[in-house]
């Protein structure tokens, strides 16, 4: 992100907030929020253009003002006293100088009139060949037929790399002149095969600019394509040849240039031809397919005509930067003066293998009149032209087949409107609206530090993030940015390809005879145990006998370069024999008895009796799917043996140093004191860099002790994905009693998640979910009961929140259905069950709600909820295709834990002669900021200012027996260490200090230094000493809670299913904030995370077991567009708490959750859509709320109209696990 603002700047040295936005497009950076790195970004946009100027003239890039919704309420109009706003003020900045900018290197410049000659690069197996002229290339092509021609390698490079797909000779035609020349003639623009998109987007929108609206309406439509298409990375680079010759399905500008009547312009050794973009093109036999020897010079891009209409439309699972679903060039031709077609070309992509066209439902309307009776012909032959076989690839087949028809309703509610013949007050014309558009406004609220707090004190002060520059600059080291020694190897996993099955047999001699490999490592090269000891019983590291999923770690093979690695272990030869059952989802292990130990039960009250007593009782069931934890930096790890007494130094991206360091000396069979686990900071964890890292680094030490060389294992995306597993899907059965004013009595609720082929995390989990099921309400009768299902799945694991998202969305999705029921808005059932006050919870454990019920309050009135609700109201009244829904959703978050050991931290403080000070803890930087804090917390312990601080790495070595760095805890309990190091130290100081008070802090350490006092102390913390009872169901497991309330705005599009994230309010009872800047990042890092589990990813799994979504093409996480245009973070003030350092609380997890506000806020949307359709109210929408499920649930006369596939009647390409 920060090379495409820089690449931006470079060139806009003012840019406009639109374009900001396309520059940060492309990006991905989930854990951030997006919008410190927007706001950040913003401070260079032109003020005159700056989205956040408000009417007044104000402008709000710091958060100054921020009007209501449609003008109602001023919820965050500057408040006098003790309260911040903004975490900045870009009067500190620099500002930007172009002037000072380094030139571009000369050398680098490409001379126009240079002497070009054909280049040839030689690999090992790969020729590439440079051409410098067209007849050079036409005779490579004639020499080389099947060679591709690549010019951004965004098609063929994916290819190669993640398909395993294999081109001997590759042709780089990018030097030649005739590939890029764009001409204009009287019938349109032809555009050189080699010019990249961006080129292909300047181009259009010049003409755009200056030509009639008559002759440019398939460039308005190509435009709007490729306004999505990728980001600005990929359109610099991809080429529209490639876009074309690709032929790919997928293709955003393919049906859009085909139904424009574009023209190819082909050339080879024997002559040039012009054939038509249709569907001969896409046919690999019809005429217009290229011969294998020819190539694609240019493409002609005709002036539309009177009388032409073109309509371009696509859906994705991400507003941009997301490959499509559905993607639709259309083009209809009317007689003259009249509604009578004459023309209409109908290209899809998305639907087969490649782009289709409706040729035969478009010759049928041709002769046919504008109007219901065409529609309705329409949709009935286009359905029949264009079956899909529900077991397509992709899946989704229902959803694409109402996509299908629309797309073509929408194609006639634009032309309608075009010909003047859709009325204003038609209800069908909210089809055609663009989603709201609001001033893009972010605003974070925070409690100043007292007036009496020293200068130099940074507790309570948004201190940036002490690595922030360095990660910006790329300067900070990560693991594989380790130089290599000398002799380093590079490891490669080899993994299960079944489900369950035995191993027969493993040949590794293929693999073995290859260049630069070392040695492969399997299960008997440990010299110590090769087990790992779970919950249910031991579990190997590397595969023995059999494999339990698809992923299974088998082998690790070890060669001198990771290219080398990688194609050796796709050489080692294995031979399954198949097992059975194979379990894979929920459902399957429910039938199967497939359940870990212990399942676990809590009870309270009489839950029968108050079943009989209620007004009402509801049942049901929802589905959440599980979550990637797609973390920036996979899997890393480093070993690298010392070469005497065992010894050994891990370098690795770690949650756990302590857990890793013994799975290491057990498998190495050396005690502890020989291996060093060292973690300078890891580039995102959420909870995938516990286990399965101690795993991955146990096998790394291991090869490295056989091979007496350092080695190196870097997980690519896809084994990543692949291997290590993620959040736990969850299924909840629910039956719940309540009386008609809204108030539970009584609820009864069963809770299975997904854990895989071993127990990892997972029965915790449940736990966890079971112990904080009520989430913020009060619920006098109940009973509940979780199972962690053995599946043939690679195991889940432990995932920013554990557990708790899944329970509490459960919980959330009954509320909501209470509403329904008692046709009480949804917000008086939430309140009217809330906890308040001190009171105990299902544990028996004392809470102190006082301040939920502050969150709640504060967080309906900052949000205008209730004047927003009528608006909401007026707005769906009049929009039959568009609705608006909004959802406030409470949280109460435990911090602590059910193990009484749980907790203990240690630390160790230096103070150098030079006054400096090095603090080394147990926490793990993850990018949260606990370093941060920490020097925050040393700063005002000494006395010394933050600068005069540094944190060094995590090292077994300097302190011990550490625990994992998770559930929101890092700064309580290395905080208190930390501070109780400082202590001992200052204690040491103070009768020096009081003999020389005006004496300064170099000059008392070196007088501690010369009267022989230690400058070093340790610091330890034992922990909260909770823990929980499960043969009595109950205990003290939380030693405080988090509470939060988020209120959320959607709209949604019932045509598509698409939907937009309007805006969201959110409250937070942290204490007293050690450093607000990093604690709302924290929040809005993990607000979008949570939209994206309950709204955009979603894990695909073939009905093998094999995950299909293995890398950002197919995971979609949460991108820039995703981010509510208005996004506001207040922290309560005023609510110290007593049982933190400093009187915080820790906050990386909790704000997780109230991602769900946006789902409930889609499902609100939805049952004004059902309502107005005449469907029940009361459905299910399983999680996450994908475009998919919006559309499917809000039903109509397309959905109605598409062939249904009855379930067991054929094997879908997917699974819900």
């Amino acid at each position: 992100m920060v090379m495409s603002m820089y690449s931006l700047l470079r060139n806009h040295p003012q840019p406009s907030m639109q374009q900001i936005n396309e520059a940060l497009g492309g990006n991905l950076c989930r854990c951030t929020g997006y919008r410190p790195i927007v706001d950040g970004c913003r401070t260079f946009c032109n003020k005159e253009d700056c989205c956040q100027l408000k009417e007044n003239g104000t402008c709000n890039v710091n958060g100054d003002t921020a009007n209501g919704v449609n003008g109602v309420n001023k919820p965050h109009d500057s408040v006098s006293g003790d309260v911040c706003k903004g975490l900045f003020k870009e009067d500190n900045f620099l500002p930007l100088d172009p002037t000072q900018e380094l030139i571009f290197p000369p050398e680098l410049i490409l001379i126009d009139n240079e002497s070009k000659r054909e280049l040839i690069f030689r690999g090992e197996r790969i020729t590439w060949f440079s051409p410098a002229s067209l007849s050079e290339l036409l005779n490579l092509k004639v020499q080389y037929p099947k060679a591709p021609l690549v010019v951004g390698n965004t098609a063929v490079g994916p290819e190669m790399k993640f398909r395993g797909v294999f081109h001997p000779v590759i042709i780089f035609p990018a030097r030649i002149v005739e590939l890029h020349i764009v001409t204009e003639s009287d019938t349109g623009i032809t555009v050189g095969a080699a010019c990249s998109l961006t080129v292909l987007k300047d181009t259009l929108s010049n003409a755009v600019s200056r030509l009639p609206e008559e002759k440019t309406k398939l460039y308005h439509a190509l435009l709007q394509q490729l306004g999505t298409l990728g980001g600005a990375q990929i359109r610099n680079t991809a080429s529209l040849g490639g876009n074309i010759i690709s032929r790919s399905t997928t293709s955003d500008l393919n049906p859009v240039l085909a139904a424009g009547g574009c023209v190819l312009n082909l050339a080879s050794k024997d002559g040039t031809r012009q054939v038509p973009l249709d569907e001969s093109f896409f046919s690999t036999s019809g005429t217009s397919f290229p011969k294998p020897e020819e190539i694609l010079v240019s493409v002609h891009i005709p002036f539309s005509t009177k009388g032409d209409h073109v309509l371009a439309i696509r859906q994705a699972q991400r507003r941009e930067n997301a490959l499509p679903i559905v993607v639709a060039g259309m083009k209809v031709h009317f007689e003259e003066s009249s509604d009578i077609i004459k023309g209409l070309r109908l290209f899809y992509g998305g639907l087969g293998a490649t782009t289709v066209s409706a040729k035969e439902t478009s010759q049928r309307l041709v002769g046919k009149h504008w109007n219901e009776d065409m529609l309705s012909e329409a949709c009935k032959l286009i359905l029949e032209e264009i079956p899909l076989n529900p077991s397509a690839p992709g899946g989704m087949v229902e959803y694409k087949r109402t996509l299908i028809v629309s797309f073509l309703f929408k194609l006639y509610l634009e032309v309608l409107q075009a010909l003047n013949s859709l009325a204003s007050d038609n209800r069908d014309i909210s089809a055609l609206k663009k989603f709201d558009t609001t001033s893009s406004t972010h605003i974070q609220t925070y409690q100043n530090v007292p007036e009496d707090q020293p200068d130099h004190d940074p507790v309570g002060r948004p201190i940036m993030h002490r690595s922030g520059i360095k990660q910006a600059t790329g300067e900070a080291i990560y693991t594989d940015d380790m130089p290599p020694v000398d002799g380093e190897l590079y490891l490669r996993f080899v993994t299960s390809s079944r489900a369950h099955a035995k191993i027969v047999s493993m040949d590794f001699t293929e693999a073995l005879a290859m260049p630069g490999v070392v040695d492969i490592i399997t299960s008997y090269d440990f010299p110590g145990t090769s087990d790992c000891t779970l919950d249910d019983g031991t579990v190997h590291l590397l595969a023995q006998g059999k494999v339990m999923c698809v992923g299974q770690l088998i082998c690790a093979v070890l060669a001198n370069t990771p290219g080398q690695a990688k194609k050796a272990a796709a050489k080692v030869n294995i031979v399954y024999e198949n097992l059975e059952p194979v379990i894979l989802t929920i459902e399957e292990a429910i039938n199967n008895n497939s359940f870990y130990q212990p399942q676990r039960q809590l009870e309270v009250g009489n839950v029968e009796e108050a079943f009989e007593t209620a007004d009402q009782v509801h049942e049901g069931e929802v589905f959440l799917g599980g979550q990637e934890h797609f973390y920036l930096e996979t899997q890393s790890i480093r070993a690298v043996p010392k070469g005497e007494d065992g010894e050994m130094d891990v370098y690795l991206a770690s949650q756990d140093t302590t857990h890793t360091q013994a799975l290491i000396c057990a498998a190495l069979n050396v005690p502890a004191n020989r291996v060093a686990c060292h973690v300078k900071r890891v580039g995102g964890a959420f909870g995938g860099k516990h286990t399965k890292t101690g795993y991955l680094a146990t096998i790394t030490a291991v090869a490295a002790n056989k091979t007496k060389r350092a080695v190196r294992c870097i997980l690519e995306r896809g084994d990543d994905m692949l291997i290590t597993g993620g959040r736990h899907p969850y299924l909840g059965k629910y039956k719940v009693g309540f009386m008609n004013d809204g108030s539970v009595t009584a609820a009864d609720v069963s809770y299975f998640n997904n854990a895989g082929s071993t127990s990892d995390d997972s029965i915790l989990v449940v736990e966890v979910g079971l112990m904080n099921m009520d989430s913020a309400y009060k619920i006098p009768n109940l009973r509940c009961k979780g199972s962690a299902c053995k599946t043939n799945l690679p195991s889940n694991t432990a995932f920013r929140g554990f557990g708790y998202p899944q329970a509490a969305f459960v919980t959330e999705t009954w509320m909501s259905e209470i509403a329904i029921k008692t046709g009480i808005p949804p917000e008086k059932v939430r309140e009217i069950n809330l906890q308040r006050g001190i009171g105990q919870n299902h544990l028996k454990q004392e809470i102190d709600a006082r301040t939920l019920i502050m969150c709640w309050n504060e967080c309906m009135e900052k949000s205008s909820y209730n004047n927003r609700r009528l608006a909401i109201e007026e707005f769906n009244k009049h929009n039959y295709w568009k609705k608006k829904g909004l959802a406030i959703i409470p949280m109460k978050f435990p911090i602590g834990s059910i193990f009484k050991f749980f907790g203990q931290a240690a630390a160790l403080v230096h103070i150098y002669l030079d006054g400096s000070v090095l603090v080394s803890h147990g926490g793990i930087e993850m990018g949260q900021g606990v370093h941060t804090k920490i020097s925050q917390i040393a700063s005002r312990e000494l006395q010394v200012p933050i600068s005069d601080v540094h944190v060094v790495e995590t090292n077994t070595a300097s302190v011990p027996n550490t625990m994992v760095s998770g559930g929101s805890l890092g700064t309580d309990v290395n905080g208190m260490a930390v501070q109780s190091a400082c202590q001992k130290l200052m204690e040491r100081l103070k009768p020096i200090k009081d003999a020389n008070p005006k004496g300064s802090w170099k000059d008392w350490v070196n007088s501690a230094f010369l009267q022989s006092i230690s400058l070093s102390a340790t610091g330890f913390f034992r922990g909260f000493g909770r823990e929980m009872n499960w043969e009595k169901g109950e205990g003290n497991p939380a030693h405080y809670f988090v509470f939060g309330v988020a209120c959320s705005e959607v709209e949604i599009d019932c045509l598509t299913g698409d939907h937009k994230n309007l805006r969201t309010d959110i409250v937070m009872d942290i204490g007293s904030s050690i450093n607000p800047a990093v604690d709302i990042g924290q929040i809005e890092g993990a607000f979008v995370q949570g939209l994206g589990l309950f709204t955009i990813e979603e894990l695909k799994f073939s009905p093998q077991g094999l995950l299909y979504t293995r890398g950002p093409a197919q995971y979609k996480i949460p991108a820039v567009c995703d981010v509510p245009e208005q996004f506001y973070v207040s922290l309560l003030t005023d609510v110290p708490n007593p049982h933190a350092i400093y009187s915080s609380k820790g906050v990386g997890e909790p704000a997780l959750f109230l991602g769900s506000s946006i789902y409930f806020a889609i499902k609100d949307a939805l049952i004004y859509a059902r309502k107005e359709r005449g469907l029940p109210e009361l459905f299910t929408l399983n999680s996450p709320a994908t475009p998919e499920k919006i559309r499917m649930a809000c039903g109509d006369q397309f959905t109605n109209m598409i062939p249904k596939d009855a379930p067991g009647t054929f094997k879908p390409w997917a699974i819900n696990v």
